[in-house]
C-alpha cells in the first residue's frame, strides 16, 4: 500500500510580519492623506467665511454712507444738533434702506465699537422720525463684526479757502458732511483686513436749518 505524502504550503512567520508592515505603512500614509485633506478643507471654509465677513461689512458701509443725508435731528431730547456725527471708535449718521427692506424710511444708524474682549462693532438702528403720530420709536441692534481689536474711523475734508484737505478722527459739532470716511479695522488674529474709504455724495449739498415733512 502506498501512502502519498502532500506538501504543505503556507506563509512564513517573516512574510506574515512582513505584509503586517507594509499594511500599517499603507494605513499611516492613508491617514495622513485624510488629515492633510481635512486641514486644507478647513482652511478653505476658513478663507471663505474670512471673505464673506469682509465682503459684508463692506456691502454694509457701501450702501449707507455714500447716502448720507445732511440733516438735522430736531427731535433730540437734550439739543438740536446736525445728524451726523462722528468719532475715533463711533458713527451716528442718517441713511435709507433700500425699497425692498422692511423698514421705511429715515434710519439713524449708530455704530459702535464695543472693547470687550474679544471687541465687537455693532450697530443700532432706529427709525429718525416716527412714521405714524404716537407710534413708538423701535431700535434694532445687529452685531457687524466680531473678534476684533481695533476700529478706527477718520473723516476728511477740506479747510475753508484751503487746497489741501485734512483727515481727522472727530467730526462733532459741526453742519455739514465730510468728504470721506475712511475705515479701518485689525481683527485679533492679525488677519489682512483692507482699509475702506467712502465719499460721501451729498457731502457739498448745503444743509437744511430745519427738516420739514408734509
Amino acid at each position: 500500500m502506498m501512502v502519498c505524502k502532500r506538501k504543505l504550503t503556507g506563509f512564513t512567520l517573516i512574510e506574515v510580519m512582513l505584509a503586517m508592515t507594509l499594511l500599517s505603512i499603507m494605513v499611516v500614509l492613508l491617514f495622513s492623506s485624510l488629515k492633510i485633506g481635512a486641514e486644507s478643507w478647513n482652511k478653505g471654509e476658513s478663507k471663505i467665511a474670512q471673505v464673506n465677513e469682509k465682503a459684508v461689512v463692506y456691502q454694509f458701509f457701501k450702501r449707507h454712507l455714500p447716502s448720507v443725508q445732511p440733516l438735522w435731528d430736531e427731535f433730540s431730547a437734550d439739543k438740536r444738533q446736525f445728524s451726523f456725527q462722528g468719532e475715533r471708535d463711533k458713527l451716528q449718521f442718517v441713511s435709507v434702506f433700500p425699497a425692498s427692506a422692511g423698514r421705511k424710511g429715515l434710519q439713524l444708524f449708530n455704530v459702535v465699537f464695543d472693547r470687550a474682549d474679544p471687541g465687537i462693532v455693532k450697530v443700532i438702528l432706529k427709525p429718525f422720525y416716527p412714521t405714524k403720530d404716537n407710534e413708538d420709536w423701535q431700535s434694532e441692534e445687529v452685531v457687524l463684526l466680531e473678534n476684533v481689536e481695533t476700529f478706527e474711523l477718520a473723516y476728511f475734508a477740506k479747510e475753508d479757502n484751503a487746497i489741501d484737505g485734512v483727515w481727522s478722527d472727530n467730526w462733532q459739532e459741526k453742519d455739514s458732511l465730510p468728504e470721506l470716511v475712511k475705515i479701518k479695522i485689525e481683527l485679533v488674529d492679525k488677519s489682512y483686513w483692507p482699509e475702506m474709504v467712502f465719499a460721501l455724495r451729498l457731502a457739498s449739498v448745503k444743509t437744511p436749518n430745519k427738516l420739514s415733512f408734509k
